[in-house]
């Protein structure tokens, strides 16, 4: 596991060190000289790849860096962000996007890193933040990630004896906030990227494969639901894919099948999930099912489920916002007024919506 510190554990720095700013944009005039505003001074250098803008991006770049440079895009964010890294020259490389603002409290939190920055740290860990708003795949507003990385490290041995050199990187986690402020949804281009790569017969990793269930349920539509299917189909059969994802798989799978009316199929996946402990989700494609059937009362059986008896594994809102509204719905629709009121209040009481 990678050694996480506290701030003083390492010992003394000799000498300040220095930042790379290394980033990768196309078409972001609207927001880019917010981000680099925010930022800019704090580094010694600032790499900006463009990977094909059309509009005034690289204009505004050359404002603040003559390290401009063009890459050739080819459908892969990884090889775009390692030629950034590539002509870095600083100490540590921060990895930032043009969507992202630092305000003055951070500002000043990430200077006195920089002036009492140990040399032994491998990676810093920001807080990535402002994550619900904007509809974003995630379910949490504030997560720590990964953010400023030692450009070059220095292996070193451990051990007094049946010494080893230190493999794992040295991560301290800082309290840094960076306030993510996207002025669109990503969906479409990432769903697009997924179904390249799926189209390709690529294997997606763990780690994809649930990142793309999770676009699916979050902010997809119906129809990008239903173009995933057969993949989904395929890897819920997949004898190598773990539980978290074969859940996941039968998940996006039971959706489009309910979706193109192919009920044994739609049945098929969600029992499968049910059978390997259920979540939310599942328990929502049921309800729906039924609502839509005119069963109100099983409806509101599987809605219940959803939300008080089960966990969500891809889309937070399918535990609290959406199954006690459709329990509200079922209970009016059963002439239940009582009980819908009861599941209005329990939703403003779970989401704080009104």
């Amino acid at each position: 596991m990678p050694t996480k510190v506290g701030r003083w554990e390492l010992g003394e720095t000799k000498y300040m060190v220095t930042f790379s700013m290394c980033m990768i944009v196309k078409n972001e005039e609207s927001v880019l000289e917010r981000c680099l505003d925010s930022i800019a001074d704090l580094m010694d250098e600032i790499v900006i790849v463009d990977t094909g803008s059309t509009d005034r991006t690289k204009q505004i770049a050359l404002k603040y860096t003559d390290k401009v440079y063009d890459f050739t895009w080819a459908g892969d964010f990884s090889k775009a962000r390692n030629f950034a890294f590539e002509k870095a020259a600083c100490d540590y490389i921060y990895s930032a996007d043009a969507d992202e603002v630092i305000d003055e409290e951070n500002r000043e939190k990430f200077k006195q890193l920089k002036e009492t920055m140990l040399s032994e740290i491998d990676i810093v860990q920001m807080k990535y933040t402002n994550q619900l708003e904007y509809g974003t795949i995630y379910n949490y507003d504030e997560e720590l990630r990964p953010k400023l990385f030692k450009r070059i490290r220095t292996f070193r041995f451990e051990e007094p004896i049946h010494e080893t050199v230190v493999l794992e990187p040295v991560i301290y986690d800082s309290d840094i906030e960076i306030v993510h402020k996207p002025q669109e949804s990503h969906t479409s281009r990432d769903i697009a990227a997924f179904e390249r790569l799926t189209g390709e017969g690529k294997r997606l990793s763990k780690r994809l494969h649930n990142l793309y269930a999770k676009e699916l349920f979050v902010s997809g539509t119906d129809e990008d639901c239903i173009r995933a299917v057969s993949f989904f189909e395929a890897s819920a059969e997949e004898e190598t894919r773990s539980l978290d994802e074969v859940k996941e798989a039968c998940c996006v799978a039971a959706r489009g099948n309910r979706l193109l009316g192919k009920i044994p199929a739609f049945f098929k996946y969600a029992l499968k999930n049910v059978a390997a402990e259920g979540c939310s989700e599942i328990c929502c494609e049921l309800g729906q099912y039924y609502l839509d059937d005119g069963d109100y009362k099983e409806a509101a059986v599987w809605f219940y489920n959803a939300a008080y008896e089960t966990e969500c594994i891809l889309n937070i809102k399918c535990r609290d916002d959406l199954p006690f509204q459709a329990l509200a719905r079922c209970y009016r629709l059963c002439g239940k007024e009582d009980l819908a009121v009861f599941y209005e209040e329990e939703r403003k009481n779970r989401t704080g919506i009104c």
